[in-house]
């Protein structure tokens, strides 16, 4: 993968740092909290999840779950950011946090805890390890993590942490936004903006698309090619925002 791109604007953004914050920053996460639900099925428009996020109101219509994930998934995005502020590696206790925050209130029995029963991806023909294997799944993962951290370029180890840990998949909910989070959390870490996958029927297929493919032929190409892709445009509308 060739990032240059993505380096010469990451490094433009940086000369603009100082205006990506406040009420332009707070806008990319409520449209972050938005679109990753969007893509998990949530029907909230951008406006209602501003509206639930920001002034803590319900919407007619709609169900207490889908509000609970989008104040969950925005207390889950201030987590990200506060753990990017530590120098320290990222572990798989942060991991666990974040699915807590995800599910807090909607399954208290699973928010923060791997599963105990073996699961099936609707729609997909990968089957994600037995609950036995789990932990060392995870452990593995993790190692892999580690070694590259220092190495690997950011925008392609967050996409391999991002495919790794929906392959294993290791909640019984929750495990698609935890991903997203994960991999973004990561590029927080390394002073990229947040890349926010859109949740329409076109872009979720793409995404499900290229996970498949990365999980049954073992092929990341695409899906690291499918993240190069939104972190360039995502930087791209950050520049055109605080450039005016």
């Amino acid at each position: 993968m060739n990032y240059t791109e993505i380096d010469q604007l990451k490094n433009e953004l940086d000369k603009y740092r100082n205006l990506f914050q406040g009420k332009v920053s707070k806008a990319f996460d409520i449209e972050y909290t938005h679109e990753s639900n969007k893509i998990e099925g949530n029907t909230l428009t951008l406006q209602e999840t501003a509206i639930v996020v920001e002034k803590g109101l319900t919407i007619g219509g709609k169900t207490l779950n889908e509000h609970l994930e989008a104040i969950n998934h925005a207390h889950a995005v201030d987590y990200i950011k506060d753990l990017a502020k530590s120098l320290e590696p990222i572990t798989e206790r942060d991991i666990l946090q974040i699915h807590a925050l995800i599910l807090q209130g909607i399954d208290k029995d699973n928010a923060g805890r791997y599963r105990s029963v073996p699961v099936m991806i609707l729609g997909s023909e990968h089957m994600p390890p037995q609950p036995f294997l789990l932990q060392k799944e995870m452990e593995e993962m993790m190692r892999f993590y580690n070694e590259n951290r220092e190495t690997m370029h950011p925008v392609e180890l967050a996409s391999e942490m991002h495919q790794r840990l929906v392959y294993i998949h290791p909640f019984t909910d929750g495990n698609g936004r935890t991903s997203r989070l994960l991999m973004n959390l990561i590029l927080l870490k390394h002073g990229y903006p947040i890349a926010i996958l859109k949740g329409d029927a076109e872009n979720r297929l793409k995404y499900y698309t290229a996970l498949e493919t990365a999980s049954i032929e073992k092929d990341s190409t695409p899906f690291k090619t499918l993240i190069a892709e939104v972190v360039t445009q995502t930087l791209k509308k950050i520049l055109n925002t605080v450039k005016g």
